[in-house]
């Protein structure tokens, strides 16, 4: 069987790898599968129809450029959408259906699993969240208005799960992201994506049912239906949602009775084609506690990270908070708050406050020096570790040089020098392994980092003026 399309395809990814991030590479481009190719006929695997849409939105000019410098100016492309068919049982069908697009021509595609008529449920029931007899369309959403996507700063760290998001907001139950689980460590911003997702169904679809609540309070919620010995109302009630959005289903764990009515729930909404928006703090391969079969039904859909933001998406935050409240900071300010807390947006906001808070308090002007002392107590109660980021500022500002040049590829002397001194500290004061360094000072590999440490390491033994450039750095990062 002929090979061409493999060499086809391998050909234009390097040329699309060029042209883009390396983390939208690997999220958009990676799980791509070649076909086969056929009269000037490229044919891709992708893996649901969001995929799709989303390279024909994004990427389909680079695609049709790149597909063409290949295969020629009459080239063109196909899609092969695969997505893994949900049978009515609840079970996952081994064999998944495929429906041919050709590029550029975009077509609804539709998932027959999620698109069954249910007819309305309009008996009245016991409503955990208020009162018994309580109608459908009365319920309360529990959401929060101030979570919305307006308010959501979107990075790399979190643009796969915004998009996904966006997507299950856009048409609820109708994409291939049943159930959406989102993950992440605490504070990245689950449970306001999850707000927001809920917000924009209502605001598109008043007539729909969304609901959103905490595992904890569907676990009390759960134990008051069975001591009341209301358990069959509590299920009917849950059943009855559109659009339910549960918070850190992690808390399920070992509570062996509500994961067996929230199996039965979850069966019932998916199969009557309504949306599942699920967050939790680990993917569910590392859910400890948890039954197998439902860990096998969060791996449905889509299960989507949230990582730490970068320094750019910090600042954003920042400075989204600052416009909203009608505040302005020094730039330097917003930088050393953005460099110091690098982990968790709950505690960047926390620090925001802190020092507003602070510098009105004491009538005192907000200065460098007083986010220094106050990240200092804010932050004094955890281990705090300076972060690779901040202390290439640190030694940019000591040596008067651009951080673009840092990170480049040249070779002049004075700029690899700051560059060795930087990844020397990063070394040192940091738990990053040396590959991550490397990736921080523009894509070098590990082998260049050592060396670097090396250098400075002989230096300073033999040059009295490197020795005080470490020094001299080595104080203002203790400031920190």
């Amino acid at each position: 069987m002929s090979q061409e399309h493999l060499t086809i395809w391998k050909s234009c990814l390097q040329i699309i790898e060029d042209n883009i991030s390396p983390q939208a590479f690997k999220t958009w481009f990676a799980p791509i599968k070649p076909l086969k190719l056929e009269s000037q006929v490229l044919t891709i695997q992708v893996p649901s129809q969001f995929f799709y849409e989303w390279l024909e939105e994004h990427y389909i000019a680079l695609l049709r450029k790149t597909i063409r410098k290949e295969l020629g100016p009459d080239a063109r492309l196909e899609y092969s959408i695969i997505m893994e068919n949900v049978g009515v049982s609840g079970n996952q069908t081994s064999s998944p259906y495929t429906i041919k697009i050709p590029a550029s021509n975009r077509q609804s595609v539709k998932n027959p699993a999620v698109n069954m008529p249910v007819g309305m449920h309009e008996t009245p029931i016991k409503n955990p969240f208020v009162i018994p007899g309580l109608r459908k369309l009365n319920i309360d959403s529990n959401l929060n208005p101030n979570y919305s996507f307006d308010q959501f700063i979107e990075g790399e760290c979190n643009r796969l799960a915004r998009s996904a998001g966006y997507a299950v907001a856009n048409k609820p139950g109708g994409t291939a992201f049943n159930p959406l689980l989102i993950y992440g460590s605490t504070g990245l911003g689950k449970t306001h994506l999850a707000h927001a997702i809920g917000l924009e169904i209502k605001e598109q679809n008043p007539e729909l049912t969304v609901l959103y609540v905490s595992s904890e309070k569907f676990t009390h919620q759960f134990i008051d239906a069975v001591r009341n010995n209301s358990v069959n109302d509590f299920s009917h009630f849950y059943q009855m949602i559109d659009v339910l959005l549960i918070d850190d289903v992690q808390f399920f764990s070992g509570k062996e009775k509500t994961q067996d009515v929230f199996f039965h729930i979850f069966n019932h909404l998916h199969q009557t084609g309504k949306q599942i928006v699920l967050t939790s703090d680990k993917p569910p391969v590392e859910m400890q506690g948890l039954e197998q079969r439902l860990l096998s039904r969060f791996k449905w859909g889509l299960s989507a990270d949230m990582q730490v933001p970068s320094l750019e998406t910090r600042m954003a935050i920042l400075e989204k908070m600052m416009y909203a409240d009608g505040i302005e900071l020094p730039r330097e300010v917003v930088e050393y708050l953005a460099y110091s807390i690098t982990s968790n947006v709950r505690e960047l906001e926390g620090a925001l406050i802190s020092l507003i808070a602070q510098s009105s308090l004491n009538k005192k002007s907000i200065t460098l020096e007083l986010a220094k002392q106050m990240i200092d107590k804010f932050v004094k109660n955890t281990a705090r570790e300076v972060s690779i980021d901040y202390i290439q500022k640190i030694v940019c500002d000591y040596f008067d040089l651009p951080l673009e040049l840092l990170k480049s590829k040249t070779r002049k002397r004075e700029i690899v020098q700051a560059r060795q001194i930087a990844m020397y500290f990063s070394k040192k004061m940091t738990k990053s392994s040396l590959a991550n360094i490397g990736l921080h000072c523009g894509g070098k590999d590990h082998a260049t980092v050592l060396h670097a440490c090396r250098t400075v390491n002989n230096l300073q033994e033999t040059d009295k003026h490197f020795r005080k450039y470490l020094d001299d750095l080595e104080k203002k990062l203790a400031i920190h």
